[in-house]
Formats: structure tokens, sequence, C-alpha cells
């Protein structure tokens, strides 16, 4: 006759519940890392879109200006439809130079 140690139940329940909570904090670290922009499938690629501003009009509509491939678009987005505003947008104004410049 073989001795087998007494398992309670309460340590099956007890390790039962510590894996799920050990892959439930796995699935989150993972969800925060991709809506960071980690890819894990091999490498991070540069990006080719992207939002530069958004305004929104009233609740249903908004202005989106999005740069894809170096040029920017933009777009006004409704719940109805969406529709291409103008393209190729000017780049805008640099802010970079010193007050002297106006006075």
């Amino acid at each position: 006759m073989t001795d087998t140690p007494d398992v309670s139940w309460i340590q099956v329940a007890v390790a039962f519940a510590t894996v799920l909570g050990l892959m439930a904090g796995l699935g989150f670290i993972l969800k925060f890392l991709s809506l960071r922009g980690w890819n894990m499938a091999g490498g991070r690629r540069a990006r080719r879109l992207e939002i530069v501003e958004s305004l929104p009009i009233d609740p249903r509509r908004r202005l989106v200006i999005a740069r894809c491939d170096g040029r920017e678009h933009l777009l006004l987005l409704g719940a109805e439809r969406d529709i291409v505003v103008d393209t190729n947008l000017p780049a805008p104004p640099d802010d970079s130079g010193d007050l002297s410049d106006e006075l």
C-alpha cells in the first residue's frame, strides 16, 4: 500500500485561484503592452498613420487632421458619412521664432 498525501479542498481552491490570477495578470500586461504599441510578432514597425489633431464640432461630427506617409488630410467624420475636406495640407507656420521678430 502506498502512502498518498492528504490534499484538502482548500489547497486545491487556493492553487486554482493562484493560477487564474497569474493568467489574468499576464493577460492585462500583454493588453497594456499592445496598447502602447509594443508588437510581439517581430519588432516594431514604423507607423504610417497618425492622428495629428481632432476637433469636435458637435456631438455627432468632428474634424480630424490625419497624416499618412508624410501627407496630411483634413477629414470630416460624422455619424452618417465621412468626407475628405482637403488633402496635402500645407505645413503649419513655425512658431519657434522668438518674440523680438514681432516687435
